[in-house]
């Protein structure tokens, strides 16, 4: 397994080829977060022929949905939520250009499908961390559906944000690979 990686977000479509499953890397530069909601109205804008709130090529999407700023700091507590809520968007978001999502938890085989079609990642950061990871997040603008609260859209810049690979782009699972390593088939 290589050592952690220092990566940049404007460089992980291009980097994402490299990556392996269960690798460590640190990523920096700007994220959208955007969870189930806001989802929904990606879906809808795209339908009706609109543009989403930002460039999706070369995007990365952290599902989370961060608490309100104490004084002198970006976010609250701004944890990763599952992912798996938002595998029924995913495909279409992936196929148009997403590089990487960030987020907990295991995704549908169709997401998988898209990650390695697409030559994208899925990254996983650190659930219960919520405090520690506002820690990497150095600014938080609201880009989109404001009234959504927790739930809008927001523009961060992160700096050596902790995560690991849990789907690379050639099609390899962290978590099929784990229980494979623990003799499991299923958790």
């Amino acid at each position: 397994m290589a050592e952690i990686k220092r990566i940049n977000t404007s460089d992980l479509k291009t980097l994402s080829k490299e990556l392996e499953v269960g690798q460590k890397i640190l990523l920096s530069g700007v994220i959208y977060t955007a969870r189930d909601a806001a989802h929904k109205r990606f879906d809808a804008l795209l339908n009706e022929g609109k543009s989403l709130p930002f460039e999706i090529n070369g995007a990365v999407i952290y599902y989370a949905g961060p608490t309100p700023a104490p004084e002198g700091k970006a976010v609250g507590a701004c944890g990763p939520t599952t992912s798996g809520r938002m595998d029924r968007f995913a495909p279409r978001l992936l196929d148009m250009g997403l590089a990487a999502m960030i987020g907990k938890g295991e995704r549908s085989d169709e997401v998988k499908a898209a990650i390695k079609r697409n030559k994208a990642v899925y990254l996983c950061a650190t659930g219960g961390a919520g405090a520690l990871a506002s820690r990497c997040i150095k600014s938080c603008e609201v880009i989109a559906f404001e009234e959504l609260g927790c739930e809008s859209v927001k523009r961060m810049e992160i700096e050596d944000f902790p995560l690991v690979v849990a789907n690379d782009a050639l099609g390899n699972d962290l978590f099929e690979s784990g229980r494979k390593a623990f003799g499991k088939d299923e958790v």
